[in-house]
């Protein structure tokens, strides 16, 4: 086990490099993104053949390393972001695999807690033949018990100088609410990733302080439910014999939940639909450029990237101008998947979030950050990792091109 464990360690080290051009501005000793949550040893088993029950089955078995907020952060880093990680690892092999490595990938480890006594996160997921996840068992007691308020306390300064905070619903509700309340002292706006269906619910004691949320179907449903604190909605069953869903009666079957979210304060709401893209869902009064949204901090960021996509995304495609009289735009619109050849699909979701933020944070407005998660989200999916080892910047530009020109406004309104 110790030899498979240094020899997967020797391969993630040749593996890790950014892909950005030598002669590439990149800034740095500036602020940077937060991101707080769990960074977990993936177990990843996938059958070459449909499984049995009460029988062992042939396949593959490989480590992978995950964690939502743990791939959140590396993929930014590989966009030329680098964000500040504050979590926590043991003093195990897991725990020195993931260290290992986010020391390589030249990032901050002064925020990651080590202590003989954390058991690292482990997660055990089994595959179906498609890359779908079938089955997963999670011990991620330790990244409750370790993250607390006390130890976020020590970077708040951190937090407080960052253009946005992003936490994984993870962390237990103490330590959720206190490093919300952190972001809000110093109006440090908050993305939240939901994680699951189950922990998505604790939106309910922090979504006065939320700016963005990203959750896929049921974790909307689940989450708008807890704030309402009754079941006023249900999943959708998109499995209408033969007949599928349309992407406008999807999202209008979708929309009163999305709504909810909206209403409760939260600007951006990016609902991720598989295979169907993503609905993106925003309330905004001044406009949808990063400035509307983030603190105005200098970042690190590949300055070519950056010009790049605003260039093959021009800006301002979706909302020609805004209300003058005061009020507030809603706006919903779809934006449609890459084709891709799946491997596997776990990273998808958090390379996507990765990718808007990283994009976001350079100062790219909402719609063409949305655009290079999606192209983040296609080469997360096309690689055994949760994250892709290299991500060729040129390729990431010209799909975040091709889906921008794809999308499709579904609803447009100004309120007062």
């Amino acid at each position: 086990m110790e030899a498979k464990f240094q020899g997967f360690l020797q391969a993630a080290h040749r593996d890790l490099h950014l892909s950005l051009n030598k002669g590439e501005q990149v800034l740095d000793n500036v602020a940077e993104p937060v991101v707080i949550g769990g960074m977990v040893l993936d177990i990843n088993a996938s059958p070459s053949m449909p499984a049995n029950p009460r029988t062992t089955t042939p396949g593959k078995v490989l480590y992978a390393l995950g964690g939502v907020a743990r791939n959140v952060a590396e993929c930014m880093s590989k966009l030329g972001t680098k964000p500040f990680m504050i979590s926590a690892l043991g003093l195990d092999m897991a725990g020195n695999l993931l260290l290992e490595h986010w020391r390589s990938a030249g990032l901050s480890i002064e925020g990651i807690q080590r202590h003989q006594d954390i058991e690292t996160a482990i997660v055990c997921n089994i595959f179906d033949g498609k890359g779908e996840l079938a089955a997963a068992v999670a011990s991620v007691e330790a990244l409750e018990k370790f993250l607390t308020p006390e130890w976020i306390e020590k970077f708040k300064s951190d937090i407080c100088s960052a253009p946005v905070l992003m936490v994984d619903a993870n962390l237990s509700p103490p330590a959720l609410v206190a490093c919300c309340r952190m972001a809000a002292e110093c109006e440090t706006p908050v993305w939240f990733e939901p994680v699951s269906v189950a922990k998505s619910k604790r939106i309910a004691s922090v979504v006065q302080y939320i700016s963005f949320a990203s959750p896929n179907e049921d974790e909307l449903v689940a989450m708008a439910n807890a704030l309402s604190c009754r079941d006023k909605y249900l999943p959708v069953h998109r499995d209408c014999g033969s007949t599928k869903l349309s992407t406008e009666l999807l999202f209008q079957m979708l929309k009163p939940a999305i709504w909810d979210l909206l209403e409760k304060g939260i600007r951006v709401v990016v609902v991720t639909l598989g295979s169907d893209g993503i609905f993106l869902c925003c309330k905004a009064r001044h406009g949808f450029k990063s400035r509307d949204f983030l603190r105005s901090k200098p970042h690190s960021f590949s300055r070519q990237f950056y010009n790049a996509v605003n260039s093959s995304c021009p800006p301002g495609r979706f909302v020609s101008s805004l209300p003058s009289n005061g009020s507030s735009m809603f706006l919903a619109v779809h934006f449609p998947a890459l084709s891709a050849s799946v491997v596997r699909l776990t990273g998808a979701g958090d390379c996507l979030v990765g990718g808007t933020l990283s994009s976001f944070c350079a100062g790219l407005d909402i719609m063409q950050s949305v655009a290079v998660g999606i192209a983040a989200a296609k080469a997360a999916v096309e690689t055994e990792t949760n994250v892709p080892a290299e991500c060729v910047l040129a390729k990431i530009a010209d799909d975040a091109r091709s889906v921008y020109f794809d999308a499709k406004v579904l609803f447009r309104e100004s309120k007062l």
